[in-house]
């Protein structure tokens, strides 16, 4: 084989390491995303038994977002194995106790349940701010595109670009606001 064609398989079957912002994210819509790099599946090479999934970086976990009520009414559930070891848990109280542990379990339960998922989950990285080790990092060779835009707040804008955005209304010069 030529060192050509070796270079060339190794990149087809090496790892990439890719990097997700979750910040104002949905977990679960984001889990979906996540799973698909995780198991490789984005990868020509896929096959379901097969073990090329790739490593991902998840930043900003603390900053999630769920979607309606589901602060106050997603519960989770967990057992000790002891009698009466049985709790259910608030989505908020999870959240408080560890900021990465809904995204890991929104994660967790999207992987399919073969022996294939323990590996793939050693493969997810979380982190509940934007620290991250510079050991993981100067391995990130992607970025993954966030399901949804982060809006800028009114205090990130310069006053030009205030400005200069149309107005949709003209207040008259005696106005009055109370």
């Amino acid at each position: 084989m030529s060192s050509v064609k070796r270079v060339q398989q190794w990149a087809t079957f090496g790892r990439m390491w890719y990097l997700y912002d979750a910040k104002w994210q949905n977990p679960f819509d984001s889990a979906d995303r996540i799973k698909i790099y995780l198991s490789g599946s984005h990868k020509p090479i896929y096959h379901p038994l097969n073990d090329c999934g790739d490593h991902v970086v998840v930043v900003n976990s603390k900053e999630i977002a769920l979607p309606g009520m589901e602060w106050e009414r997603r519960v989770y559930f967990h057992h000790t194995g002891y009698a009466k070891g049985a709790s259910w848990t608030l989505a908020w109280q999870l959240h408080q106790k560890d900021p990465t542990m809904i995204v890991r379990k929104a994660v967790y339960s999207k992987l399919n349940s073969d022996l294939l998922r323990r590996g793939r989950m050693a493969r997810l990285h979380i982190f509940p701010d934007d620290k991250v080790p510079d050991s993981i990092l100067e391995n990130v060779s992607g970025q993954m595109r966030q399901l949804r835009l982060v809006p800028r707040r009114l205090d990130h804008y310069t006053e030009e670009e205030v400005a200069k955005f149309p107005k949709v209304f003209d207040w008259p010069q005696e106005h009055v606001i109370k």
